[in-house]
């Protein structure tokens, strides 16, 4: 069986995959790409095919390499359906930024479900207690995180353009150039990725040279590198 997420709903990142083995009384099930919106869905749709036979589900979750907060309604969904049917629900080998979004949510890295409450634990009072706060507050560091992921995404082609321009231009190694752009980042106070794009604009035809301060910083740094 394999179950894929629409491309509309992943707002065209790496879409989520299941696919997995399934006999009259266990589900084997091995997602595959990125836990973000359009996830629950497609997980949903995979257990509503399930055989009603079924006493345990396991979830190998290696293949899964990245998963904002969306990823924390996808185990919302398993442990549901675990305790709605009164059956075993796994979700194991968890590794990379998946298990660090873990970590930050307070969730056993080793199998996150094992962290469910019990249906007849009653809910903390929001606000009031000591344990909501806590996960209230390591929730928004891990929202901080994924942003912080995302920008990182986002900014790398142009991170990647200016090395090469760097190396082309003063004949530097991959490395020595992104040490180049670090430097220029520190000593002029800019954000990396403007450094970057800076430096890709500066070499179109007829493009304006970098800001002042940003120029001295970057030529600073590249005679650094060249002492």
């Amino acid at each position: 069986m394999t179950t894929a997420a629409s491309p509309h709903l992943t707002g065209g990142l790496n879409p989520l995959v299941i696919s997995g083995r399934v006999d009259a009384e266990r589900a084997e099930l091995t997602p595959r790409g990125e836990l973000v919106h359009g996830c629950a869905e497609t997980l949903a749709r995979t257990l509503a095919e399930l055989p009603h036979t079924i006493t345990r589900v396991d979830l190998d979750m290696g293949d899964v390499h990245f998963m904002d907060t969306a990823g924390l309604q996808f185990l919302d969904m398993l442990g549901d359906y675990g305790r709605q049917r009164s059956l075993t629900v796994t979700a194991t080998n968890w590794n990379g930024q998946p298990r660090r979004i873990l970590e930050l949510a307070g969730l056993d890295t080793t199998d996150p479900l094992r962290s469910e409450p019990t249906p007849d634990a009653p809910a903390p009072a929001l606000g009031s207690s000591v344990v909501s706060l806590e996960r209230a507050e390591r929730l928004h560091v891990l929202q901080e995180e994924v942003e912080q992921l995302r920008q990182a995404i986002a900014s790398r082609p142009v991170i990647d353009q200016a090395r090469g321009i760097l190396m082309a231009t003063h004949g530097c190694t991959s490395d020595e150039a992104w040490h180049i752009l670090r430097e220029t980042s520190q000593l002029s106070n800019t954000k990396l990725r403007e450094v970057a794009a800076a430096v890709t604009a500066s070499a179109e035809t007829n493009a304006p040279p970098p800001p002042p301060e940003l120029r001295t910083a970057l030529q600073r740094a590249i005679a650094r590198r060249r002492g």
